[in-house]
């Protein structure tokens, strides 16, 4: 059945799950707040700056006016990044308001914690969006470069949501030969897993500037992923989640592959790059800059032992010697590893 779907933020990632969905049959507008975009796509139907090269389905409508493609939307997916998200639901409940249409069902899929607040992004649409006007929250996660979905690679993600049915509901709009969907309840933990992997991924990156080889990488990303894990589990977490695919999936692909903002920008660190720089350079949200300090300070909140994140924030935030501050993890007191 053809359902009208709402994308709020053209880029990489937003722009290519519009074309998934378009390519399933529903109905769709891309919403931006960039005029010249806006007209690319819907004359040229490219988007040369996130996705060079490819071509969107005709079908897709772009647009500037976040009223008119949200208007009759059964579901509103935001892609804006994470210091965006509060801003732009604000302006689609005022929408919501003022038309009175049927509750559409609102997911995410953007990464990261807002800043100050340490809220994830379904608490901040939960806070910002009443009940009243959605039918429910939904996080879209997991292992997904945009330029691979957009070659149409195998990918799988998981749709999280407190509400099964809801979940269910996105698992079966965007299912396709290409695109598969899993359904989770463990709404904390795989918007924790999402976000947290960011900062092991600025670490992978380094160490790949530095000239580490894969021992190291693989070493970090193992015990990267046993401090997510104890600082999710504290948050209300469940365990398990973080062995799945928008935990240590998420994790993989993020830290090993040169389509992540956070490994790119890792890796210009480790070359001696100064942060300032490295986040001008890259032209778009590393989240994982954001996300390692309040990670750090949720650490410190909940008495969990986080020490490569510690090292990183360290090197983010009070300008340390990236050599030094892994000599300092390697010297660390001899533990037992479970």
């Amino acid at each position: 059945m053809k359902t009208k779907i709402a994308v709020l933020g053209a880029g990489s990632w937003g722009s290519i799950l519009a074309s998934v969905l378009v390519q399933n049959g529903h109905e769709v507008w891309l919403w931006t707040r960039h005029r010249e975009q806006a007209q690319e796509l819907n004359e040229l139907h490219t988007n040369q700056r996130y996705m060079k090269d490819y071509h969107y389905p005709h079908a897709l409508h772009a647009t500037t006016n976040l009223a008119q493609s949200v208007h009759n939307a059964a579901l509103i997916l935001f892609t804006v990044p994470t210091p965006a998200i509060r801003a732009v639901a604000q302006q689609v409940l005022t929408h919501l308001k003022q038309t009175k249409v049927a509750r559409p069902l609102i997911v995410h899929a953007s990464k990261g914690l807002e800043q100050g607040t340490h809220l994830r992004i379904s608490e901040i649409l939960h806070q910002t969006i009443p009940a009243d006007f959605r039918s429910g929250i939904v996080a879209l996660s997991g292992p997904s470069h945009a330029e691979e979905v957009a070659r149409q690679d195998l990918t799988l993600i998981t749709a999280a949501s407190n509400q099964v049915t809801a979940a269910q509901q996105v698992q079966q709009l965007f299912m396709n030969d290409y695109f598969r969907v899993y359904t989770n309840t463990d709404l904390i933990g795989v918007e924790l897993g999402a976000a947290f992997k960011n900062i092991i991924a600025l670490g992978a990156g380094a160490l790949h500037g530095l000239g580490y080889g894969d021992n190291a990488k693989a070493a970090l990303m193992t015990r990267g992923l046993a401090e997510i894990t104890r600082l999710g589990v504290a948050l209300g977490a469940k365990p398990l989640t973080f062995i799945g695919l928008s935990g240590v999936g998420d994790l993989i692909v993020t830290c090993t592959s040169i389509h992540s903002r956070n490994w790119r920008a890792g890796n210009q660190l480790g070359q001696g790059q100064p942060l300032a720089a490295v986040v001008a350079n890259m032209g778009m949200v590393i989240e994982g800059v954001k996300t390692c300090q309040a990670a750090y300070e949720l650490a410190q909140q909940q008495q969990v032992e986080m020490p490569i994140t510690e090292a990183i924030y360290h090197v983010l935030y009070e300008k340390a010697d990236i050599k030094q501050e892994i000599k300092l993890l390697m010297r660390r007191e001899g533990k037992a590893e479970l």
